[in-house]
């Protein structure tokens, strides 16, 4: 069986010879480790056993590639201001909103040492801010979007996994605006405030899956965001307020389009699982196990049905601190309850690792992944 009959079958409730096991980001990033960058962290020498290892052996989700041009660039000039500055250390960016009476600014930083951007300057500060951004015109948030670079994708892949289209929900778009402070005190204490911004940006998510799922039909998607309103950030009464209604017509495109969708939802999942399930998803990762989240898979399996396929869960904190043989016992666990159900399963860490420096005892937990499925 390939890497895209393992996964899809997965999804889809349907025989698998083995799990599938899949290392996230590593394989599903498009990365280029022969990009001299210093800002590429993937063409360090340490990185090159591991991308190897994901290629070869795993079975691959590739995030795809979608271009997105704005529908009126004019309004882009107009309104967004943004300069960047390289100090050979990090790359500062400094955006601005130029609002008439109210200029919103963003900073953001980008390191040699990790594949990340810190957002050290929010857009968004206080409730002012927040009243000016709704105040932007519609035309600003407009986009056209063309998925063809996914099929040269999806050539370059073959048989080893599926390009799978990426997407945030409008929760996940309003939450990065804020800090996170200020995010969950906003959404605790003006819930009807927080709506409105929602509102403003769910017709231009619901358009930018519409338009995909249009051009890739029969496509595997990830569903990111619900996890801004889990616990402990926010009760599960506002996960049901902030995510159904408007996660819902999303997984509705998907299915329309014949596509199949993995809901993305770090943390304690345990008492929203009522409210996942009405966005009828056919898959969820990554079921953080009780620490960082409050569910085994076992517990996930008969809270969700056989009818969710289980992404996870092995915590990346874990693949980058324990020994092996402490890890592998992990591994076991994770492989005897995902599998010990009628639903798909698949192995996959939470994230990983986004630093230089890989680790041979971190490589080795990514050995022992592929071995606690019969992939190696």
């Amino acid at each position: 069986m390939t890497g895209r009959q393992r996964i899809l079958n997965t999804l889809r409730g349907l025989p698998t010879d083995r799990p599938p096991v899949n290392f996230y980001e590593i394989g599903g990033f498009n990365v280029d480790p022969g990009d001299p960058s210093p800002y590429n962290v993937y063409n360090s020498p340490d990185w090159q056993p591991l991308l190897r290892l994901a290629e070869e052996k795993t079975d691959i989700m590739r995030f795809g590639i979608v271009r997105r041009t704005p529908r009126y660039p004019e309004i882009h000039r107009e309104l967004i201001t943004s300069v960047s500055e390289d100090t050979g250390k990090s790359v500062i960016t400094r955006t601005v909103f130029n609002i008439k009476g109210h200029p919103l600014t963003r900073t953001d930083r980008r390191d040699v040492s990790a594949d990340t951007v810190w957002h050290t300057e929010h857009l968004l500060k206080s409730e002012e801010d927040l009243e000016a951004f709704l105040s932007l015109p519609d035309e600003l948030f407009m986009y056209d979007y063309d998925a063809s670079p996914m099929t040269k994708q999806e050539e370059e892949l073959g048989d080893r996994g599926v390009v799978m289209a990426d997407g945030a929900d409008a929760l996940a778009e309003a939450a990065v605006l804020f800090s996170m402070e200020d995010y969950t005190v906003l959404a605790l204490t003006r819930p009807e405030t927080f709506r409105r911004l929602l509102d403003k940006l769910q017709p231009f998510q619901l358009e930018r899956y519409s338009a995909i799922a249009a051009q890739r039909p029969d496509t595997v998607w990830r569903l990111c965001g619900p996890e801004y309103a889990a616990p402990p950030y926010l009760p599960p009464k506002l996960f049901r307020e902030f995510v159904v209604p408007y996660d819902k017509p999303l997984t509705d495109v998907i299915h329309r389009s014949g596509g199949l969708c993995r809901l993305h939802c770090h943390g304690r999942i345990k008492e929203v699982i009522p409210y996942i399930l009405e966005l009828e998803p056919d898959g969820i990762d990554p079921v953080e196990p009780p620490g960082q989240g409050d569910v085994t898979l076992k517990e996930a399996g008969e809270l969700l049905g056989d009818g969710v396929a289980l992404f996870g869960n092995i915590e990346a904190s874990d693949i980058e601190t324990l020994q092996p043989p402490e890890f592998e016992k992990k591994v076991l666990t994770a492989v005897r309850e995902g599998t010990d159900r009628k639903g798909g399963f698949c192995l996959q860490p939470s994230a990983s690792p986004y630093g230089r420096n890989i680790p041979p005892r971190v490589l080795e937990n990514y050995h022992i992944m592929l071995r606690g499925v019969g992939a190696e």
